[in-house]
Formats: C-alpha cells, structure tokens, sequence
C-alpha cells in the first residue's frame, strides 16, 4: 500500500473511532434539556424499555428524529407505535400515550428541511440517514 492510501486509511480509523466514541458517550449519559423526553417502547414479550430522545417541531406537529447510527428505538417503534411519552418542563401537561408514525416522502422532506442539523453535528454522528415519527396523541 503506498503512503497516501495509508494515511488515507489512518485518518478514516480515527474517524471511526471519535464517531463511536461520541456516539458510546451519548447513548450512555443520556443527556436531558428543555427539548428532550422519554420514551418507553413495549417489546413483543411484553417488558419496556426506556430511552431518551430529542423532541422536534415542525408544521405545529410533534415529530422525533432519529440522528444517529443506534436507533434500536426507531426499529422497535416500527414495529409496535404505541408509546408512552413523559415532556419534562412546560410541556408535562402533555405527558401521555401517543402512536409514532413513520414520516416518509413530502412530509419526511419538510421535517428534515425545518428540522436541520449543523454540519459539526452530522459530523460527530458520523452522517446517519435520518428517519422520523410523528407523535399522535391517543
């Protein structure tokens, strides 16, 4: 391999590796602002799991994305859209169970226009397609 493939190759692993690292550090702190809630998914066996997510807006519609390479969440989801959702802060009030639906098309492509996120953050998360739901309430 001659010397610019290698350091190529080098510079790509190290991207990799800080990529994984932010991405290992968020998944773990889980952190929490105004913007953030929790969600709690109901598995096929019946236990739940929990996990914090980013809250978006667009159109007056609730919608969440998902930004980075994990999204376990986004397939469970998926499959079972019945969700409970707990709002932190002024939103409390709209704690509550919710259907997530899939967003695809149009309404995927104005959500992703209204919703953008700076080039440093999809460079930190490595530059993962992002899907969305939207939140219904029940």
């Amino acid at each position: 391999m001659n010397r610019p493939a290698k350091i190529l190759f080098i510079v790509l692993g190290i991207y990799v590796a800080l990529v994984a690292a932010f991405e290992t550090w968020l998944g773990y702190s889980q952190p929490r602002g105004e913007q953030n809630l929790v969600i709690t998914l109901t598995e096929e066996d019946g236990s739940q799991t929990q996990r914090v997510l980013s809250l978006f807006e667009s159109q007056d519609k609730l919608y969440l994305a998902a930004n980075h390479w994990p999204r376990a969440w986004f397939s469970q989801v998926k499959e079972n859209p019945n969700v409970h959702i707990e709002f932190g802060g002024e939103r409390a009030a709209q704690s509550g169970d919710y259907t997530a639906m899939h967003v695809e098309g149009a309404e995927h492509d104005q959500v992703a226009e209204d919703t953008a996120l700076p080039f440093v953050a999809r460079l930190m998360m490595g530059f993962p397609p992002r899907e969305f739901v939207r939140l219904e309430a029940r």
